[in-house]
C-alpha cells in the first residue's frame, strides 16, 4: 500500500514484506537556496543600473565637450573677424559647457558695460551651437574673467545683505541685476538661516529681495 505523511513533502511505499521505501523525495529547493539566488539577481540588476547611470554621464559629458568645441570654433572666426587676440579655453561644470576667452588686448571691449555686450556674444554663442547640434545650449561665456569676478562680488553682496536683514528683521531690496547676477545672490542668501530672497519687478529692472524667513 501507499501512505502520504502529512506534510505531503514525501510519499512512502508499504512492501508486502513491511519494508518501507522511499517513493520520492522532495522537489523544491531549500529556502536558503532561493533566497541566495534572488540576492544574486539583485546585485546583478543592480550593477546594471550602475553601469547605465555612468553610460548616461558619459554621454551627457562628451555632449557638453562637443558644445565648447563648436562654441570655440565659432568663437575663434568671431575674434579674427574682430580683429581682437585672444585664448579660447574649454571647460564642463556641472550640467553646462564653459568657454572662457583671455590673454588678448582690449577684451573689455567684449564685456561692455555691466557685461552687456558679453551677454550679447554668449547668446549669439548658443544660438551658434544650436544651429550645429539641433538643441538649446546652456553654454556659458566670460571674457577676460570679468564673470568669475562678478560671481565673487556678488556672492559677497547676497551674503552681507542676507546678515543685515538677519540682524534687522526688515526685507532689503537690492539695485537691479541681470539673470545670471540675481542667481549668484539667490545662492549666496540660500547659504544663510534664517533669511531668504525673491525676484520683484520686471525686466530690466527685476531684483533681488532679501527677507526674514
Amino acid at each position: 500500500m501507499t501512505v502520504e505523511t502529512d506534510g505531503g513533502d514525501a510519499t512512502v511505499a508499504l512492501s508486502a514484506n513491511g519494508t518501507i521505501e522511499q517513493a520520492a523525495a522532495e522537489t523544491t529547493e531549500p529556502r536558503e537556496s532561493d533566497a541566495a539566488q534572488e540576492r544574486s539577481a539583485d546585485s546583478g540588476a543592480a550593477r546594471d543600473s550602475d553601469s547605465a547611470a555612468a553610460d548616461e554621464a558619459g554621454d551627457a559629458e562628451e555632449e557638453l565637450i562637443e558644445e565648447g568645441e563648436i562654441a570655440g570654433d565659432y568663437l575663434e572666426q568671431l575674434l579674427d573677424v574682430l580683429d581682437f587676440d585672444g585664448d579660447i579655453d574649454l571647460d564642463v561644470e556641472g550640467d553646462r559647457a564653459v568657454v572662457s576667452i583671455d590673454g588678448g588686448r582690449d577684451l573689455s571691449k567684449l564685456v561692455g558695460r555691466r557685461g552687456e555686450v558679453l551677454d550679447a556674444l554668449q547668446e549669439l554663442t548658443r544660438l551658434a551651437v544650436q544651429q550645429a547640434t539641433g538643441v538649446r545650449s546652456r553654454l556659458m561665456l566670460d571674457v577676460a574673467g570679468w564673470r568669475a569676478k562678478r560671481r565673487e562680488e556678488l556672492s559677497a553682496l547676497g551674503a552681507a545683505a542676507a546678515q543685515r536683514v538677519l540682524e534687522s528683521g526688515k526685507p532689503e531690496p537690492l539695485a537691479a541685476m541681470t539673470p545670471f547676477e540675481r542667481k549668484i545672490v539667490h545662492d549666496a542668501v540660500a547659504a544663510v538661516d534664517g533669511v531668504e530672497s525673491e525676484s520683484e519687478g520686471v525686466e530690466p529692472n527685476r531684483h533681488v529681495v532679501v527677507v526674514p524667513s
